[in-house]
């Protein structure tokens, strides 16, 4: 089961996804909101933090969700505040009852991280792609768009069609022909 626990939230944050099962873990705890309690009102326990990247509307509750938790949090680059654990691209990351793969998509931000499980076709996007064909910033920090363009590119190749659900980290999930959005993402960001 994934839950966006900040659904509704009136504060500067990234969606933060509790993905529960096996491996009850966290996609970005997101900012500025009580990402601890949001946690609470759904589980007991937490396995894991899992970061798309590390600007700060994804990670501001990263350290209150690692201690009120007692878990460590996993990412691109260990070096970056807050990470524990590097995740290398094209490794395998259990979240809930799923095996995802894990995909280095730069272009927002170097170290922005997409993870794709192939059964039962799920993708949490981070920032690179949005609904509608929406892809994320390029004039941050870190942000180039060709790199981007090349990410969305191999993002594409390697789901196909077999996409049921992409969950971005901002505005809603998508839940209907979520491959769409991944190729208008793709045309849009080249003009």
């Amino acid at each position: 089961m994934i839950t966006n626990l900040a659904q509704g939230q009136r504060v500067f944050t990234s969606n933060a996804f509790l993905v529960e099962g096996d491996r009850t873990v966290v996609v970005d705890p997101g900012n500025d909101f009580d990402a601890v309690a949001a946690i609470r009102e759904r589980v007991d326990d937490l396995d894991a933090v899992i970061v798309t990247h590390t600007h700060p509307d994804h990670v501001g509750n990263l350290d209150a969700v690692k201690e009120a938790f007692g878990v460590e949090a996993w990412g691109f680059d260990a070096g970056q505040p807050g990470i524990d654990h590097a995740i290398e691209d094209g490794e395998t990351v259990r979240m809930g009852d799923h095996d995802y793969l894990a995909l280095h998509t730069p272009g927002h931000k170097d170290d922005h991280l997409c993870f794709y499980a192939r059964d039962p076709g799920i993708l949490f996007a981070g920032d690179l792609v949005f609904a509608n064909g929406s892809f994320g910033r390029t004039d941050l920090a870190e942000g180039d768009r060709r790199t981007l363009i090349e990410s969305i590119d191999r993002l594409r190749e390697t789901v196909g069609d077999d996409l049921d659900e992409m969950h971005t980290g901002h505005g809603p999930s998508v839940a209907t022909n979520p491959a769409h959005d991944l190729e208008l993402a793709s045309r849009a960001a080249r003009f």
